[in-house]
């Protein structure tokens, strides 16, 4: 009988065909899933949880063999089943200081039964990101209220030079904690949403939306005549108690060279406030009240020399 044997080169062909086919079939037979957001809230720990789901699409792998890893920076670590589901995989992460994004990818080693015998097989996922969010807006006090109300905003990582702005219009802004702003509302058209943006240097952050209500105020008296370095008391009187914080009664002036006065600010729970208005240098203008009646109210002022 005659025999043909089988080349050097032909062997090697086979060879890498039959290891090629293993490693197809450990594609096929495995399905990594990776359930790490892309984006993690800062915790003050700095301890982060990676999530991996693996499913065995066949009955060719061994559940004891699945061995999975994350591979951090370049270290790798194995990963421990998690209590919440089955084929779920975690590890807990404890970030060095001074970062905010981590580069991983998963490894996963298993074996493939078959005729008897059992292949070693891996696999692994594309390198992935997850980047911490320092600073994230959870919510708005409330969602409505007139101009000069003061209004918080609840969160994480404000910083003294955030702004609140309301449609590009920027509001009187304060900040109080790393976890929490306040901002009074803009003189601004009433009757209307306004989109509230929270504006920083490093990034904005939409905060929702905000409705700004009609409101009324009475000044009196309704015109001023002073004399320079003469003060006059001028009352403001709201129609309802200002709400927590005080109300901001937001004034503008077309003299303000003329006209010498204190921030007008309405407080917690009372309707009126009285201020000292000084006459500055001479000058005829008006004190302008934006947001309130029919849209602006306009105080004469007129300031005569000594």
């Amino acid at each position: 009988m005659h025999t043909n044997r089988i080349s050097p080169a032909r062997k090697i062909t086979l060879g890498l065909v039959f290891a090629l086919s293993f490693i197809l079939a450990g594609c096929q037979t495995v399905t990594l899933t990776n359930l790490t957001p892309a984006t993690m809230p800062e915790n003050p720990s700095q301890i982060y949880t990676f999530t991996l789901r693996i499913s065995a699409r066949t009955n060719t792998v061994p559940p004891e063999s699945i061995t999975p890893y994350i591979v951090v920076d370049g270290q790798s670590f194995p990963m421990k089943r998690s209590p919440i589901g089955e084929g779920l995989y975690e590890f807990e992460y404890q970030l060095p200081p001074n970062r905010d994004e981590i580069a991983y990818y998963y490894l996963v080693n298993y074996s493939i039964v078959g005729n008897s015998t059992r292949t070693p097989q891996e696999t692994y996922t594309k390198v992935e990101r997850v980047k911490l969010v320092r600073r994230y807006v959870l919510s708005l006090e409330v969602n409505r209220g007139p101009v000069g109300a003061r209004i918080s905003v609840v969160g994480r990582g404000f910083t003294p030079q955030d702004v609140i702005d309301f449609n590009g219009t920027p509001a009187r802004t304060v900040f109080e904690s790393p976890n929490a702003l306040s901002f009074y509302v803009p003189a601004l058209e009433p009757g209307r949403n306004y989109q509230v943006t929270l504006r920083s240097v490093a990034s904005d952050s939409p905060v929702g939306t905000f409705r700004i209500d009609p409101s009324s105020v009475t000044v009196f008296p309704s015109s001023l005549t002073l004399r320079s370095g003469q003060q006059q008391l001028v009352s403001f009187t709201l129609p309802n108690p200002a709400p927590p914080g005080g109300s901001l009664i937001d004034i503008t002036t077309d003299v303000p060279e003329s006209i010498i006065m204190p921030e007008v600010i309405v407080p917690q729970g009372q309707t009126q406030v009285t201020v000292n208005v000084e006459g500055g240098r001479p000058g005829q203008g008006s004190l302008f009240l934006k947001g309130y009646g029919s849209g602006e109210i306009t105080i004469p002022v007129t300031v005569t020399p000594r």
